[in-house]
């Protein structure tokens, strides 16, 4: 028999969201492993916010919506907080009921700013790493590192003298007078004498010979070499030292000064730079140049082949940062904004490698 369509809407449901989402929907490890982290920032949260007052978004429900955005690689706000409008997927992980109004695109935006630059997603990221360090799934011994080039948010026609406000007259100030045809072919341009007027932080850099230079940003990684693990993030401005200052600093802030091994391609390979890592405890496993740095001393070992092998899996998580993450074009402008972002990107690679690590869920309840 032909059933006939009903159209006459229900005025209840009685399924709830929680019903909805199949039971081995691989979104309930990601909320399960972001909600213990949550659950342990509960008072810093209360630090962050007046305790009299209009009540804003919940510091929570934003972060949730931050890491969907980046697993779902959902580049506008907008776009965001519609999808939140309609997917019930959507408000069961951020914690919103079928009834609750979804916020405005512009008071996402604002509450987003204000609560990455507090300094509360670095924590974050600590407190989800502390979940694989528990189960003892992290190298403590060996590490890799590597950086890459994120391509900031900004045109190369607004790459003007320091000295000057406003670009050469344009060529041609087209039918609207916006989006002119600036001609800067054959003009020396360097980041000494020149900058952005739209993120005067970003500089210009290429990848390597041959390759176009583009106004970038430089982010770097340090991984842990059992499971590639991320277990430090940085953002720095791109110059040509970037990469190994950055080490440094990440060096710098180990919780233990036990030595360690440190696998890195050849642009690490400097007899300054490898100074450096022994003065901090760490033995440099980089890829040798011909005039390298290192002796057979530390390249005869295993161990130096095994680093060999095992930094090549950083590029991973550049490339699901880039393509996944929405950091192969920066939406942000300034450090300021741009390093939490990093971080997050970094935090949803975790997440998604937890997920897939068997040994992460012995015991737990899913």
């Amino acid at each position: 028999m032909r059933g006939t369509p009903e159209h006459q809407s229900s005025m209840f449901s009685y399924v709830s969201l929680e019903e909805r989402i199949p039971k081995n929907h691989p979104i309930r490890k990601v909320k399960l492993i972001f909600d213990k982290a949550l659950v342990e920032m509960d008072d810093v949260f209360d630090g962050l916010y007046s305790p009299v007052g209009r009540a804003s978004i919940p510091p929570e429900q934003l972060l949730r919506a931050l890491l969907l955005q980046i697993l779902y690689s959902i580049r506008s706000e907008r776009q965001m907080v519609e999808r939140l409008s309609y997917d019930m997927l959507f408000r069961w992980f951020v914690g919103l009921s079928l009834d609750d109004q979804v916020w405005h695109a512009t008071t996402f935006t604002h509450n987003r700013d204000r609560l990455i630059t507090s300094g509360i997603v670095d924590e974050l990221f600590g407190l989800i790493k502390q979940q694989a360090a528990a189960k003892k799934l992290l190298s403590k011994d060996h590490f890799s590192v590597d950086g890459t080039l994120l391509e900031a948010s900004a045109s190369l026609k607004g790459f003007v003298l320091r000295e000057s406000k406003d670009q050469d007259p344009p060529d041609d100030d087209g039918p609207s007078g916006r989006n002119t045809d600036v001609n800067f072919h054959g003009r020396k341009r360097s980041n000494e004498t020149h900058v952005s007027k739209a993120d005067p932080e970003s500089r210009m850099a290429k990848k390597g010979k041959g390759k176009e230079a583009k106004l970038s940003y430089c982010g770097h990684l340090m991984t842990e070499n059992r499971h590639g693990v991320i277990v430090d993030a940085e953002v720095t401005t791109a110059t040509g030292t970037a990469e190994r200052d950055a080490t440094v600093a990440m060096l710098e802030r180990r919780p233990t000064k036990k030595r360690i091994t440190l696998g890195a391609d050849k642009n690490y390979d400097t007899r300054a730079f490898n100074k450096t890592c022994r003065e901090n405890n760490c033995t440099p496993h980089f890829a040798c140049r011909a005039n390298t740095s290192l002796d057979v001393r530390t390249t005869r070992h295993e161990g130096y082949a095994i680093s060999q092998r095992k930094r090549k899996r950083i590029e991973e998580c550049n490339g699901w940062m880039k393509d996944i993450g929405l950091l192969r074009k920066l939406r942000h402008r300034g450090l300021r904004r741009i390093k939490p972002m990093y971080v997050l990107g970094a935090i949803g690679y975790n997440i998604v490698r937890f997920c897939n690590i068997e040994a992460f869920w012995e015991g737990e309840l899913v």
